[in-house]
């Protein structure tokens, strides 16, 4: 394919770009027509500018710079011939904007031409301002706009009326100025110029607290334009599927939600109409329910009669049971929105809410999700939970993180016994249990703990889960924990909450090292399973030769954390052994406080529970430990008391053993030892926290 030599006309300009078999011949057709054009701007052809541009806007379409004409265009505007106005104007639209300073200079051209009495040259002025016009475009010209917006062509109107909206929205305090004409406008009988009157009394109600009350005063007016289309409708052209004008609809049911907001008068005017359209209203076709939808949020925005609500509630219920999913997604959004409001009319539709959850459709389940936990109450807690553990089951995974959180929140507030929430905290984590939130693990601890009466049963219940699955980790967390704190129960057998199991010292041993040396395991699950077994040598009535073998194989493990905690209860074997059983008792229940007061006080009661972490030893108990810190004085042995100091290093490590917190005279030995502090102090802060906190002495 050659191209001609000359420059080419519009039509034969797109044959030939239609015709080009690659990218490259494409270009070169357009390279050499442009270079045509810039050779014909340059020679100022006046006859042919309105050609030359034409193909070049084309061009612009496809993709490809035409930026030089910016300049061309001014110029066919400024032309007294229409056609060459007429391409000016469109080339304008497209080639500038408010980053080109150029489409400042076509400010004065668009005055003139709104100033004539041509109405397609006012038009296509009007088509450009509210195309491209910037803020100070809009300052020069809304008188101009303002007295065509009562123009006698209609088709000038509509056109000033749309420009006048973008002019607000460029300008909001530009709204004084199209005040007077409104009211006037809504009277109108044109379909066009009423759909923009309404359009722009929106706009400058959303941004003019003085419009809002103006217009407030008409809400009659609209009231009964309203009423006309729903029941003898506009006409028939502007008819959709039966549905009179549902455009026009659709914009003075917006306009009638923003000045019924607030205000009891007008929401009281309106009321009526709207249970009018709501029952009126077909909804066999897609116009019928955007109408409808329309409809839903206005009552629900405004202060609308208890009943004109549940109707409206109502409407999105119906909706749910739609085929098209679009339909069925806007429905379930809007319910999430009036859950806070009028629960109690959206937990009628609970069933259908439901069953939305098993949609294939990801954005459907996700909101019917949403809507099912925010549903939750302390009378439904318990059928709620167990459709969304159905849910949980089978749920795509990037909704299992969601759902299984949102049960743990729902299970937590809405709980009726202690036991159904153990339960139900137990199922997922062993469904789920990878995805649920991190505080999860220290939760069900904490409830498991404050539950006395639940012991047995819990530890019975985490040892099955745990022998039947390690794969989850925060259930094998908790699992350890229980069995490390709780295992004398476990071995006991006795359990009336469930069926008896007779479990071996060998079993549960054999299990924790399973867990320890399983490669699904965390660094934090193996430190939970190592303390575990370190707590059950306290509570197994055989030998302990096994759990100290396995804590002396994990004093060489790379993991730091591991090898620290296996050395440190290494250590308590063999030179702390007396006070082993003293040391790993059971730790008390950590309590949360829930009001300000208790969180102000959080530390204050954390220092009080570690202090009653460990039982109080007895004076003989206490001068065997300062003996073997060797922090005994004098011939005699005893420990030296003087009167009450201010804390010192030593300090916290007496007060943690139930010791007079008292500093040390300058002649003990406690200054000379701060390792075997650093030592004993880690010792205790690993058994007294199984899940790997410590404390901190500042030395």
């Amino acid at each position: 394919m050659v191209a001609s030599s000359s420059s080419l006309k519009l039509q034969d300009l797109i044959q030939e770009i239609r015709e080009a078999k690659t990218q490259a011949q494409e270009r070169e057709v357009i390279q050499k027509e442009c270079a045509h054009i810039r050779a014909s701007f340059r020679d100022g052809d006046p006859l042919h500018r309105h050609r030359q541009l034409a193909k070049l806007l084309y061009v612009h379409m496809l993709g490809y710079p035409a930026h030089f004409g910016q300049m061309e265009c001014l110029k066919l505007i400024a032309s007294p011939r229409f056609t060459d106005k007429r391409v000016g104007y469109l080339g304008a639209m497209l080639l500038l904007d408010e980053r080109q300073d150029a489409h400042l200079l076509i400010t004065n051209s668009i005055k003139n031409d709104l100033s004539q009495g041509i109405q397609a040259v006012q038009g296509l002025a009007l088509c450009t301002l509210s195309a491209t016009g910037s803020a100070e475009m809009c300052r020069d010209l809304a008188t101009e706009v303002e007295k065509l917006l009562l123009q006698p062509s209609a088709y000038v109107r509509k056109k000033a009326v749309l420009t006048a909206v973008h002019m607000i929205r460029k300008v909001p305090e530009l709204s004084n100025i199209f005040l007077p004409p409104c009211a006037q406008l809504l009277h109108e009988h044109h379909h066009g110029v009423l759909l923009g009157t309404i359009t722009l009394i929106t706009e400058l109600c959303e941004r003019s607290p003085a419009a809002l009350k103006h217009f407030r005063k008409m809400v009659p007016q609209l009231v009964h334009i309203l009423r006309t289309l729903v029941t003898t409708g506009y006409s028939t052209e502007h008819s959709i599927s039966g549905v009179g004008d549902p455009f026009l609809q659709v914009q003075i049911l917006r306009l009638l939600r923003i000045l019924g907001r607030n205000h009891e008068e007008s929401s009281e005017t309106m009321n009526d109409l709207l249970a009018q359209v709501a029952t009126n209203t077909d909804t066999s076709r897609n116009a019928g329910h955007a109408v409808l939808f329309e409809t839903v949020l206005t009552i629900m925005d405004i202060r609308s009669a208890a009943g004109l609500r549940v109707l409206a509630v109502n409407i999105l219920g119906r909706f749910l049971l739609n085929s098209d999913r679009n339909i069925r997604y806007v429905a379930l959004t809007s319910l999430l929105r009036l859950v806070q409001s009028d629960h109690s009319a959206v937990q009628r539709h609970r069933p259908t809410v439901v069953e939305c959850l098993r949609e294939p459709d990801g954005s459907l389940s996700r909101r019917a999700l949403e809507l099912s936990l925010a549903l939750v109450n302390s009378s439904n807690v318990r059928a709620m939970t167990q459709e969304l553990q159905g849910f949980l089951e089978s749920c795509p995974p990037d909704l299992q993180a969601d759902c299984a959180s949102g049960i743990l929140l729902a299970a937590e507030r809405f709980a009726p016994t202690k036991r159904w929430h153990i339960d139900t905290t137990l199922r997922v984590l062993m469904t789920a249990g990878t995805h649920v939130r991190d505080d999860a693990v220290a939760n069900l601890t904490q409830l498991i703990g404050g539950a006395q009466e639940l012991h047995a049963y819990s530890v019975h219940r985490l040892y099955s889960a745990l022998a039947e699955d390690i794969s989850q980790q925060p259930l094998v967390q908790v699992a350890a924990w229980c069995i490390g704190e709780y295992g004398d129960l476990l071995l006991e057998g006795s359990c009336e909450e469930t069926e008896p199991l007779q479990v071996e010292e060998e079993e549960v041993l054999a299990l924790l090292e399973r867990v320890l040396q399983s490669h699904m395991s965390l660094p934090a699950t193996r430190g939970y399973a190592l303390t575990a077994l370190m707590k059950l040598s306290t509570r197994l009535r055989g030998d302990n030769n096994r759990i100290r073998q396995v804590v002396s194989i994990y004093g060489s493990c790379l993991d730091v954390e591991l090898q620290q905690r296996a050395v440190e209860y290494n250590t308590l074997f063999r030179k702390y052994d007396h006070m082993r059983a003293a040391i790993l008792e059971k730790i008390p229940l950590v309590e949360r406080g829930g009001s300000q007061a208790d969180e102000e006080a959080k530390e204050s009661k954390e220092t009080a529970q570690l202090s009653e972490a460990a039982p109080v030893p007895t004076e003989p108990q206490a001068s065997k430990l300062l003996d073997l810190l060797d922090l005994l004085d004098g011939p005699s042995g005893d420990a030296q008391h003087p009167p009450p100091l201010d804390p010192t290093p030593g300090g916290a490590l007496i007060h943690l053993l139930n010791l007079p917190c008292a500093p040390p005279p300058p002649g003990c030995k406690l200054h000379q030892r701060p390792h075997l502090i650093h030592s004993v102090t880690s010792i205790l802060s690993n058994a007294l926290h199984p899940m790997g906190a410590r404390l901190i002495f500042i030395e």
